[in-house]
């Protein structure tokens, strides 16, 4: 059990005394009642997760809670990985997507059960990818721990209606889908790997990521593991029906059952599907396009270049 806990919370997904009852009834079943000190952090609109966190760890937490969406588990990874702070995060997913908690197998929809496993699970070292950004008003610095990029993903969650998620969570997402399909037209840009030379490509989205599965169960990067190092990115081109069918067989049987049924090693690549690894790219558009950073948009951008810190954080 942790000496010093601090609960870094959105007070827009839940109330305090709600994770304060789970709090109580784990260290009650657990018989650690006031064995520790619990300070609280509430996330402001001005302060989503970076301040509160800094507060915290200046308070001496050695863990630290964070009850939120996407959104807010980013923020205090970033502040985290940021100082190169000691203190493990535990999460309490009480977002739309959660999608690092659902890549770390942490309870959904169970806030008893995501504190249990924050107060007595073991710390497993977790990248942050970290993206320099061009915008609209200048350049920008912002951590990731889940995918970043351009194209059908960031399209949807800008035309998103923010009211219908709200009420039906993720599948929102699917009511802007045609709408991203139509405004995510095949484009030219520069991308360039690691130290390899850069080269020019085409397609409609390209994602980067530190961890692979979405909503809904759905995986798409198979090899990508927060842990191991790499960030992984898939570029997609598809056109017409016939290229996005085969799309979909290549991501959800080649890349999929078929790839643990054949026990393949590596992803398999298409005339419209290209996977790729490195721990540092660099990219450059003709046009801005929207950008995505852990499911929340950030406006337009035209060059970006992302990097990535190993192990920069610990997640129970």
């Amino acid at each position: 059990m942790s000496a010093r806990i601090a609960v870094v919370w959105n007070p827009s997904k839940t109330e305090k005394d709600v994770l304060a009852d789970a709090l109580a009834e784990v260290q009650e079943k657990a018989g650690t009642v006031g064995d520790a000190e619990v300070s609280w952090f509430e996330t402001t609109v001005d302060d989503p997760g970076q301040g509160a966190t800094t507060q915290a760890l200046a308070a001496g937490a050695d863990l630290i809670l964070v009850a939120g969406g996407d959104g807010t588990v980013r923020a205090v990874a970033e502040a985290l990985a940021d100082a190169k702070a000691d203190a493990d995060l535990g999460i309490v997913p009480l977002g739309t997507g959660n999608l690092l908690a659902r890549n770390l197998g942490v309870p959904i929809n169970d806030v008893p059960a995501a504190v249990e496993r924050a107060l007595s699970g073991d710390a497993l070292p977790v990248d942050v990818g970290w993206v320099d950004v061009d915008l609209e008003n200048g350049r920008e610095r912002h951590a990731f721990v889940v995918m970043i990029g351009f194209g059908i993903d960031a399209h949807m969650i800008a035309e998103t209606n923010e009211d219908l998620k709200a009420r039906a969570g993720w599948l929102a997402y699917v009511e802007s889908l045609g709408r991203a399909l139509t405004a995510s037209d095949i484009v030219p840009f520069h991308l360039a790997a690691d130290d390899l030379p850069g080269r020019d490509e085409e397609g409609h989205t390209l994602l980067i990521a530190n961890c692979g599965t979405l909503q809904g169960g759905l995986t798409l990067m198979p090899d990508a593991d927060p842990s191991d190092g790499e960030l992984d990115y898939l570029l997609l081109s598809a056109e017409g029906l016939g290229e996005w069918l085969g799309t979909l067989k290549t991501m959800v049987w080649d890349n999929g059952l078929g790839r643990l049924i054949g026990n393949k090693d590596e992803a398999t690549n298409s005339d419209a599907v290209t996977h790729g690894r490195a721990r540092r790219i660099r990219v450059t558009l003709p046009d801005p396009r929207e950008f995505e950073i852990d499911g929340e948009g950030i406006g337009k951008t035209g060059e970006f270049e992302v990097t990535l810190q190993p192990g920069a954080i610990r997640v129970r």
